[in-house]
């Protein structure tokens, strides 16, 4: 550690995402010094990795609220956001709030709280950790706001890529968390093989970089080595490549906009090797168009979206729900959903998230 290390505080320590940020600061150790830890359920894992950075038991967290309390009381520089579903809105709130540069991989609290996080964050105190969000961030340096015509985001197309609505009936479930690219937790896999991911990240991206959605597109590269494109008003197009490994986006997170050497390894050029394209099929992978509307919409739309969805899947995987009725699950919920009066705050987006659960469960006759 030296005087000028970044001080890292990192929620969801026990998941994917925290477990590759340690890494990197494991392998940086002149660079990032671990502060504080936090983490959902896994109490054990939580001390185990705590003990392992010598951290004492008042840097640690269990839970959303302990972690935004940590936050809050916690001297970082940068704090890792890597908890999965609307529960990381909280923490993001709280360091956006302390002044703290947020490391953003919790896409929910964008899509639920766009309204919130806009009131408060500061210019560049948003560093995306998503593979594609930082990709375009790397690309929009290529020139000015004003000169940017569309950003395009790549999307793996899933496990079910080139199949049609009709072949999609009888998906099992150990077939939807057979990602062809990423090694992901179960509802994450699940919403790559709807395209619900990529639609949440669709109405990420335009609340990060304030473009309409119809300047937002999307095109299927099954390799995953573009991880997403801008293109500018000359015809040129500007793409970030590299091989699908999430400790690239999380390196340029941590100490934003500087590059880590050796963070990943790099593409080996004298391989030879073929990339594709293809249009997204929106009959049989509706999830973006209805995402694009939800996003248009606005208020507590998204958050009914997503909560709908965590309902959705979850039905999935115990067998009440085919695949093809998640998605159809939650446009009826979303076409169910009449909007609150008055401005969004955390308590309105609690009420509206609730009924969305409620009214999905009574649709899926849970």
């Amino acid at each position: 550690m030296t005087d000028t290390s970044r001080r890292v505080l990192v929620l969801g320590a026990t998941g994917s995402i925290g477990e590759q940020t340690l890494d990197i600061v494991r392998r940086n150790p002149d660079r990032f010094e671990v502060v504080g830890l936090a983490a959902g359920r896994d109490a054990e894992g939580l001390a185990a990795l705590a003990e392992a950075h010598g951290l004492p038991a008042g840097a640690t967290a269990l839970g959303a609220d302990d972690a935004e309390r940590l936050v809050r009381g916690t001297e970082a520089d940068v704090v890792v956001n890597g908890i999965t579903g609307s529960v990381g809105l909280g923490p993001t709130l709280a360091a956006l709030e302390t002044g703290r540069t947020l490391a953003l991989a919790n896409k929910e609290s964008l899509i639920v709280g766009a309204d919130l996080v806009r009131r408060i964050a500061a210019p560049g105190q948003i560093v995306p950790v998503d593979s594609e969000h930082s990709a375009i961030a790397q690309c929009l340096a290529a020139g000015t706001r004003e000169e940017v015509r569309r950003i395009v985001l790549t999307a793996s197309g899933g496990p079910f890529r080139g199949r049609r609505r009709d072949e999609l009936l009888e998906v099992e479930p150990a077939q939807a968390l057979a990602h062809p690219t990423w090694d992901m937790g179960r509802v994450v896999t699940t919403n790559s093989a709807t395209l619900v991911n990529k639609g949440l990240e669709v109405i990420e991206a335009h609340v990060l970089f304030d473009l309409g959605f119809d300047r937002i597109d999307v095109v299927v590269h099954p390799q995953s080595i573009i991880h997403s494109m801008v293109e500018f008003v000359d015809g040129g197009t500007i793409a970030q490549v590299s091989m699908p490994d999430m400790r690239l986006p999380i390196a340029l997170a941590l100490d934003w906009p500087a590059r880590i050497p050796g963070a990943v390894a790099p593409m080996d050029w004298t391989r030879a090797q073929s990339w594709t394209f293809e249009p997204l099929d929106d009959e049989a992978f509706p999830a973006v168009r209805l995402a694009k509307r939800v996003g248009e919409a606005g208020g507590a739309y998204p958050a009914v979206f997503n909560a709908a969805n965590e309902v959705a899947v979850d039905a999935f995987h115990d067998g009440a729900l085919r695949f093809v009725d998640i998605v159809d699950t939650v446009a009826a919920v979303v076409d169910d959903h009449e909007p609150e009066p008055g401005a969004t705050s955390r308590e309105s987006l609690a009420r509206a998230e609730a009924w969305a659960r409620a009214q999905a469960r009574r649709r899926i006759g849970a």
